[in-house]
């Protein structure tokens, strides 16, 4: 009892698998073969098939019901026609394979040398030898019908093996040698794609793809066929894209279609064919048509009058507006300054010689006249300098504010420039500490001297000069 009766005397149901095996050759070519000896049999498994006058070597790529698929693909009918699988290819069955193999590209060569001495117009693109040695297929192009007639007998001859000659076209051809696409994938025809399907410019035209023939076309020379991968994607995008075959008319000129985003919506014009392009919903472009066709035309692409354009600018004015109040930061009001009572002990403690020149009225008395070194110390008394000096060491070599000195300081500020010359001339020559040599020679009761001496010549202890 085998194991498909024992399965039935279980009662267990039978799952009827498809006997029809899909085996791979060399170049991509797919042919389908009957497994009538339920053979087990995997993806990638070498297998000896059936062919005409002997029997080749092949690998399984497919089987179970998606073969059946396939062959209604294909229109592939399920008759007598379709050989058997004899068995699963063994060592002995590859190495003989090998050893034909091995003889295809010197073959090839050396049948194109032969194509050129009879020089016939075709270009031998590959040669394939039976697994048991007996037969040769050569694939070939030619754009014209070429008469090989004495080709085959030289072949025959010189290989000593039954030739059969084989036309294919250029994407069969480029699906045989292989390659890498530009999209960085080895090509379609060499690895799934079966059966090729015509591709036109148009598909490209749908796409909104440029029409340069050396972006478009394939390793083959012809239109990738990748085109009409999408094709049918576009075609459903654009039933709702309006037609334009004419211009659309405005006050301002009319406006030529320049651009259309398919899966966005949007359609781009431009004036007298500016670079400048306006993009505008498919939505408006049916209403611009149909006022166009009843002789109105509009203001410009985005509104259909003046008023409406001025009331779109007092909006978009008002929305800037509002942004402007959303985004701008409070100014923060500025504090009046008042000085800490360090700064303005200092200010009025120290004063820049600048000060001194300017308050003295008369010119005489400006220090910097007779080369006179300034003296940083106005508040400082006249009397004694080491009683200046100690109080300077105690309160850090400034002298001790007094209350209200800030305010006698501003108050004079106020005052004019002029008046405050005049009254400040004698106060500040009383303020002026006089050097250590002039304090020593006008104890004795002497004329005071108003004027420093030169800075080439020393003090006069005596009295005036």
């Amino acid at each position: 009892m085998n194991s498909f009766d024992w399965l039935s005397h279980m009662g267990i149901p039978q799952v009827d698998n498809f006997d029809i095996v899909e085996v791979k050759f060399k170049g991509g070519r797919k042919e389908y073969f009957r497994n009538v000896d339920y053979l087990t049999l995997h993806t990638g498994d070498p297998v000896v098939v059936d062919v005409p006058n002997g029997h080749h070597i092949g690998y399984v790529s497919l089987q179970g019901e998606l073969v059946r698929l396939q062959m209604q693909k294909r229109k592939v009918r399920n008759d007598d026609n379709i050989t058997r699988i004899y068995r699963v290819a063994n060592q002995k069955d590859m190495e003989k394979w090998e050893e034909a193999r091995n003889r295809e590209i010197p073959t090839l060569y050396r049948c194109k040398q032969i194509v050129e001495e009879y020089k016939l117009q075709m270009k031998m693109s590959d040669v394939e030898y039976q697994a048991d040695n007996s037969k040769a297929t050569f694939y070939y192009s030619a754009e014209d019908r070429v008469d090989f007639r004495e080709l085959i007998k030289a072949l025959a001859g010189e290989f000593k093996i039954r030739v059969e000659m084989r036309q294919i076209s250029l994407r069969q051809e480029a699906g045989r040698l292989g390659g890498i696409g530009v999209c960085g994938r080895e090509l379609c025809c060499s690895t799934w794609l079966v059966d090729f399907k015509n591709v036109t410019t148009s598909a490209a035209r749908y796409q909104n793809l440029s029409l340069n023939p050396g972006k478009l076309s394939g390793q083959c020379g012809r239109l990738k066929c990748c085109l009409n991968y999408e094709l049918d994607t576009y075609m459903d995008a654009i039933k709702d894209i309006p037609q334009v075959d004419k211009p659309l008319q405005t006050e301002s000129g009319p406006v030529k279609l320049q651009k259309t985003d398919i899966f966005r919506r949007l359609m781009w014009f431009s004036y007298n064919n500016d670079n400048d392009w306006h993009s505008i919903s498919c939505d408006r472009v049916r209403e611009i048509q149909a006022l166009n066709e009843k002789g109105i035309k509009v203001f410009n692409l985005q509104v259909d009058k003046s008023t409406d354009l001025e009331d779109l600018a007092a909006q978009s004015t008002r929305e800037l507006e509002l942004l402007d109040k959303k985004f701008a930061k409070k100014k923060k009001k500025k504090k009046p300054r008042t000085k800490p009572q360090g700064e303005a002990q200092a200010d009025n403690s120290g004063s820049k010689p600048a000060q001194q020149t300017r308050s003295a009225s008369p010119k005489s008395q400006s220090p910097r006249s007779q080369g006179q070194k300034p003296q940083n110390r106005q508040n400082q008394p006249a009397g004694n300098p080491q009683q200046a000096k100690a109080q300077d060491g105690k309160t850090g070599g400034r002298p001790e504010q007094k209350e209200g000195g800030d305010n006698r300081r501003r108050k004079s500020r106020n005052r004019p420039r002029p008046a405050q010359n005049q009254n400040a001339g004698p106060k500040q020559e009383n303020q002026n500490p006089a050097p250590k040599g002039e304090n020593q020679g006008n104890k004795s009761g002497e004329g005071k001297r108003r004027f420093p001496p030169r800075r080439n010549q020393g003090p006069n202890n005596g009295g005036n000069e």
